[in-house]
């Protein structure tokens, strides 16, 4: 039988386990064997119990000190890399590689033959030397790369092995969302769900919130609620002046807080990092919210300005501030834009991706 064997580095609940567990789930309903090797603790978990599933787990967490970080990521290559072998002789199998970072089953499926796809979701070349390196040896190891948007695509040097396919949203996640724009526009709340990274603009949604007391923000980071403390301090209460900014740890469904929202934010620093694509922007769309998203990256492809939202430099508080206060005091022009994002989110679909992923895995089961 057809086997894909998958790997994954950090199992949690950011896009890319996302995504990967909409691929894998798909492919598992069509009579494939899947092997996962990842780490526990995130949303690839709830493939478990599924017919033709194996999963293959280690342990793997980010720490503050990079080092140590770094020593993880390297015993966990080497482990990945020796766990590969085992399919060595087994000419039905695929190695799935989801982001650039499990080098080691990259690197063993291509020692022993096997066809090796790549489902690329980073922006490398905006990051430091590893990333690139890492992105250096994809391009290398990989037969097929998939990108999640034409400007994750542009920055690599072989188009031969390059295909666009954007994410998508889980059959279930979307049968979750029950728009209703005029209802958003009352609740008159900004939602931005992000990792607790400086360059996403945490800090600068805890300024908009300040400067903004008339409605409510609603901040969801892919995070404990003890690295959440210590964000608290580091920006010496700001967030906490006043009553209307609520900040909530890591959730492993996320439908709730979008049903409570009239606008998402994305406030990821152009200078520091560019998005790829941007699943929580599609997922804030497919709940019928117009979206205020950076200038540059695959996000910026979902928007058209005015249309399903704003494209705006995170750095223009005053900007985006004139947007929301727009948006919340036309109630017709708001509906217009939440029924637009409706549409434009559907023509994200999960059945599509998901084929467009398998032909590709296919053509290198014998």
């Amino acid at each position: 039988m057809k086997t894909i064997v998958c790997f994954h580095l950090f199992n949690d609940y950011s896009g890319s386990p996302k995504v990967l567990r909409m691929v894998l789930e798909g492919l598992l309903n069509k009579g494939y064997n899947v092997d996962l090797v990842s780490s526990c603790g995130g949303v690839l978990d709830e493939l478990e119990g599924m017919k033709n599933f194996r999963k293959h787990s280690f342990f793997y967490r980010f720490s503050n000190n990079p080092a140590i970080t770094m020593a993880r990521y390297a015993v966990v290559q080497i482990y990945t890399f020796f766990l590969a072998l085992k399919w060595m002789f087994r000419r039905d199998v695929v190695f799935y590689i989801n982001t650039l970072l499990p080098i080691g089953g990259a690197l063993a499926g291509r020692l022993t033959g096997k066809r090796v796809v790549y489902h690329y979701h980073e922006n490398a070349f905006v990051k430091g030397v590893f990333y690139k390196t890492l992105a250096w040896m994809m391009q290398r190891l990989a037969h097929e790369i998939v990108c999640v948007s034409g400007y994750q695509a542009s920055s690599l040097a072989d188009p031969s092995k390059v295909t666009v396919i954007p994410n998508a949203l889980p059959k279930d996640f979307v049968e979750r969302m029950t728009p209703d724009a005029e209802k958003a526009f009352n609740l008159k709340t900004i939602l931005m769900i992000a990792s607790l990274k400086a360059y996403k603009g945490t800090r600068e949604f805890a300024e908009l919130a300040v400067r903004m007391p008339e409605y409510r923000f609603i901040l969801v980071l892919n995070e404990t609620q003890e690295n959440i403390n210590s964000f608290l301090k580091s920006i010496h209460g700001k967030a906490t002046k006043g009553a209307n900014l609520k900040i909530y740890p890591r959730q492993s469904d996320t439908t709730p807080f979008y049903m409570k929202a009239s606008i998402v934010l994305n406030l990821s620093d152009k200078e520091k990092f560019i998005e790829t694509f941007g699943m929580t922007v599609l997922e804030a769309m497919s709940a019928g919210l117009p979206v205020i998203v950076p200038t540059v990256g695959g996000v910026a492809e979902l928007v058209e300005n005015g249309k399903n939202g704003y494209k705006i430099d995170a750095k223009d508080l005053e900007l985006i501030e004139k947007r929301i206060h727009e948006m919340l005091s036309d109630k017709q022009n708001y509906i217009g834009m939440a029924n637009n994002a409706l549409k434009k989110a559907r023509l994200f679909c999960a059945k599509n991706m998901i084929s467009a992923i398998e032909t590709l895995l296919q053509n290198g089961i014998r």
